[in-house]
């Protein structure tokens, strides 16, 4: 694939104020987006019209530089002769499912997930609520490059807040399982990581009849993913236990990530969901295709899904591949360990609330809590660590001492567990997982794996 010069796997991200997540270059992104966008606008139906003025919505996670950021791609945008539809703080998946319904030629989002309020991103969603195809990314990249231009004034854009997004899209979640789904009687922890959920979330599970508890649910813009959410799971376990609660759900800053504990504080993380999930659909013959996870879902995972007949296929490690695979197999469910769950029968990208709501479902259907519905998946101990050093981790990979001794421990593992080495894609670091029924068998083989990649990358 050409060479990106701003786009990653998930959009463009980095430090707030510095190039390119800077008011300055938001500004000539979108315009140089609008302009893309619109020329490559199409009719929504066969033989309609092309709007004058194509439209794209905007929602943000609710970080302080998201107002700058904000307000930048509005002009940005409209300077490019496109419409504006501005949805203010809601979960990323929120605003994949609000570009469909507006009937919205693309989405953006002002988030940087997971990371510290200091950070901040864009990503795109196509007219369809997907990511943005390779080529219109770089068709925008090449857009950068030239000079910035406005429109004659009679072609500008305008800009417009929707105002009901937020019950909108609560009324896309409910929507996702049975009318008949009811939560009476249940005691829920929600963790909105200070982040995108903090309004949606509590009023979505609250209607379905909820007894409603929450953590995480006053952002102060500097506040998000702060010892809370789905990256710091410990407020929640604490939680569910004092509150006696039936079972907790934490998001990360913007929506897409779930992760759950039961009623015991346990924490049930991406492997637990998809393991529930996979049993439930599955027992309703509801189950298409393989599951899809990543190169980081346990072996465990895999064990249990082939005890029921089920393929796991795995795919790299971004919530983008996990779909790519998942359209390659005709399948319907996948994520990654980290909590991005994709129910593709309900939802066109990883979607925390959704992902809940069907665990929920799929708990009421058996009668079963949640320790109950995932007792049937044991998970292998894992060892994970990262060879720091300066250099090319690929070439460290690639030599020869290296690949003899991950053979040597794939061999050992053999039909017993998992060894695999990855080289980051961001930084010089080497990524070791060992994964086995012996823990001290595989501490020890993670730590022998880790000593040869060291000495190789001295001698380079």
């Amino acid at each position: 694939m050409t060479q990106r010069k701003y786009f990653g796997t998930d959009g463009i991200r980095g430090r707030a104020g510095q190039w390119p997540i800077s008011a300055d270059f938001m500004l000539r992104l979108g315009r140089a987006a609008g302009t893309v966008l619109a020329a490559r606008a199409k009719p929504s139906i066969p033989g309609g019209q092309v709007p004058k003025h194509p439209a794209v919505v905007i929602g943000k996670d609710t970080r302080i530089s998201g107002y700058m950021f904000e307000s930048a791609l509005e002009a940005g945008l409209v300077a490019a002769g496109v419409d504006v539809r501005l949805l203010g703080p809601l979960p990323t998946p929120a605003v994949a499912f609000l570009t469909r319904s507006l009937r919205a030629v693309a989405g953006i989002v002002i988030s940087a997930s997971h990371n510290p309020f200091d950070d901040n991103g864009i990503k795109f969603f196509s007219a369809t609520g997907e990511k943005l195809p390779d080529e219109v990314e770089l068709a925008i990249e090449a857009e950068l490059e030239r000079e910035f231009t406005t429109v004659p004034s009679d072609q500008l854009g305008k800009a417009t807040r929707i105002d009901n997004a937020v019950a909108r899209y609560a009324e896309s979640c409910k929507a996702t399982v049975p009318e008949e789904l009811s939560l009476h009687g249940m005691k829920i922890v929600l963790d909105c990581a200070h982040g995108a959920t903090y309004q949606v979330a509590p009023k979505v599970f609250a209607e379905l009849g909820a007894e409603v508890f929450t953590i995480g649910d006053a952002p102060d813009g500097f506040n998000i993913n702060r010892d809370v959410g789905s990256t710091h799971p410990g407020a929640l376990q604490k939680a569910v236990v004092e509150r006696e609660a039936d079972l907790g759900i934490a998001f990360d800053g913007d929506g897409d990530r779930v992760l759950m504990v039961d009623r015991t504080g346990a924490l049930a993380d991406g492997d637990d969901i998809l393991y529930v999930l996979a049993r439930a659909w599955q027992a309703k013959g509801e189950l298409k295709g393989p599951v899809v996870g990543t190169l980081m879902s346990n072996y465990g995972l895999e064990k249990a899904l082939a005890a029921m007949g089920v393929p796991l296929v795995r795919a790299n490690v971004g919530d983008r591949y996990v779909l790519q695979q998942l359209r390659a197999h005709d399948g319907v469910l996948g994520g990654e360990t980290s909590g991005h769950v994709l129910c593709l029968d309900r939802a066109t990208t990883g979607d925390g609330i959704v992902a809940a709501l069907a665990v929920l479902e799929a708990l009421a259907e058996s009668g079963q809590d949640l320790v109950q519905a995932r007792a049937g998946l044991a998970k292998l101990p894992q060892v994970m660590l990262n060879v720091r050093f300066s250099g090319n981790a690929k070439a460290v990979l690639d030599d020869a001492e290296v690949a003899a001794a991950v053979d040597a421990a794939q061999q050992q593992m053999a039909g017993r567990g998992r060894v695999f080495l990855r080289a980051s894609g961001t930084e010089p670091v080497v990524r070791i997982t060992v994964e086995g029924a012996d823990a001290d068998e595989v501490k020890a083989l993670a730590q022998s794996l880790a000593d040869v990649v060291k000495s190789v990358a001295e001698r380079s």
